[in-house]
């Protein structure tokens, strides 16, 4: 059984440690504050508007199922019902959708059916999906470089580099994700994004996500050879959809997919000093919001995103991707800013740290929304066991 000692108690979802010591700004999105802050991110960070417009919401019929009791399989192995598995994961809300119906729907740690909740890098997908959107217009295309359309990048190391290099991160720029690691290359960008106050003066940091970016000038690989996680890749391929567009990111967002896909509430991203959306990150929405977006995926588009974008992001290169991804997904693949589960049912997922997930199962005609607040970054086993538990609903449902 995971240890519920960190951040569980109601002082633990509040501003307030069970010390009565108050959040540092450095610490917002870790254990125990991120308890409270996932839901709260527009009360501690600059956000944009994501607007939902003036249309109607799409409705979610309920076809509920008892889950409650379904035995899964929990972090010490032995089984347990699922929503006991729920609380074991520091889950903070988990959608059912089948047949685009709300089949199984709970909440916890004070969120509600209007909570906005923090994605992480689930937010990547979302930013994929608009290139799809974009590619299908005509307004880029995937092999173009992206110096053609963003000049500045042609003094980076993305010299050469081509749009489809970025949407599958398979770039070969230097960029270190290290969560723990205060000079990586993700403690910089926490930096730059406004996340976090610098943590040390002696040293100059970068003021904002495209100084950052700027500053990126090794090439440790040829583009297009390997699969390399690189959050940064996703906001260069926000700035390629900015320029390509003259639109802001949040604009984008809503124009394209939260009015047509009939969203609840309007959601918001955060943005950096000179008011840079963070597509690698940034998004918070509602659990149902989260649905919708991946119904639509599962409904191969659904109108807005073209079908054949979506057959290619299921259609993943599974020889770049190995270690260490495939500790989690042995048969991976990364592609269009989505994860692929594996070459054969093809089905595919948006994953965020500390315990996001959208996961599209194309076969068993379901889409599963679990938001968590976890007290680890990454933790392969609780991934492992949670994927485990998504596929245990899906073959309940039939």
């Amino acid at each position: 059984m995971a240890s519920h000692d960190v951040g569980d108690s109601p002082a633990g979802a509040s501003r307030w440690g069970g010390s009565g010591t108050v959040m540092a700004k450095s610490d917002w999105d870790r254990p125990p504050w991120n308890r409270w802050s996932f839901q709260h991110v527009r009360e501690i960070l600059p956000t944009a508007e994501i607007w939902r417009g003036r249309g109607p919401v799409r409705d979610l019929p309920r076809r509920e199922e008892q889950l409650d009791d379904l035995p899964v399989e929990g972090f010490g192995g032995t089984a347990i019902p699922l929503l006991g598995f729920l609380e074991e994961s520091f889950t903070d809300g988990l959608l059912v959708l089948r047949d685009g119906a709300v089949a199984y729907e709970r909440y916890l740690n004070g969120m509600h059916e209007r909570t906005l909740h923090l994605s992480q890098s689930v937010a990547k997908s979302f930013v994929g999906v608009l290139a799809g959107i974009l590619a299908g217009r005509g307004v880029i295309a995937t092999e173009t470089e992206l110096a053609t359309i963003v000049p500045e990048l042609a003094d980076t190391a993305y010299l050469g580099a081509r749009l489809r290099h970025v949407l599958d991160m398979t770039s070969g720029v230097r960029f270190t994700e290290d969560y723990t690691d205060p000079r990586s290359g993700m403690a910089r960008l926490d930096v730059a994004a406004g996340w976090k106050p610098p943590p040390d003066a002696a040293v100059r940091w970068p003021g904002t996500v495209l100084e950052l970016i700027g500053c990126l000038d090794v090439v440790e690989a040829p583009h297009g050879s390997r699969f390399s996680y690189r959050s940064i890749e996703t906001d260069v391929l926000a700035l390629v959809l900015e320029r390509a567009t003259g639109g802001r990111l949040p604009d984008l967002l809503s124009e394209m997919l939260w009015q047509p896909l009939g969203m609840e509430e309007s959601g918001n991203i955060t943005v950096d000093a000179a008011g840079f959306a963070l597509g690698d990150g940034g998004l918070s929405a509602t659990l149902r919001d989260y649905g919708r977006f991946g119904q639509m995926i599962l409904d191969h588009g659904a109108g807005i995103v073209p079908e054949d974008w979506i057959a290619a992001t299921r259609s993943a290169d599974h020889a770049v991707f190995g270690a260490p991804y495939d500790a989690v997904l042995p048969r991976g693949g990364y592609r269009n800013q989505f994860w692929v589960e594996d070459e054969v049912g093809r089905n595919l997922m948006a994953r965020g740290v500390f315990g996001q997930l959208i996961h599209i199962d194309f076969a068993r005609r379901t889409v599963v929304v679990k938001l968590s607040s976890w007290p680890h970054f990454v933790n392969p086993g609780w991934t492992k066991a949670t994927l485990a538990a998504v596929r245990r609903i899906g073959a309940a449902l039939g």
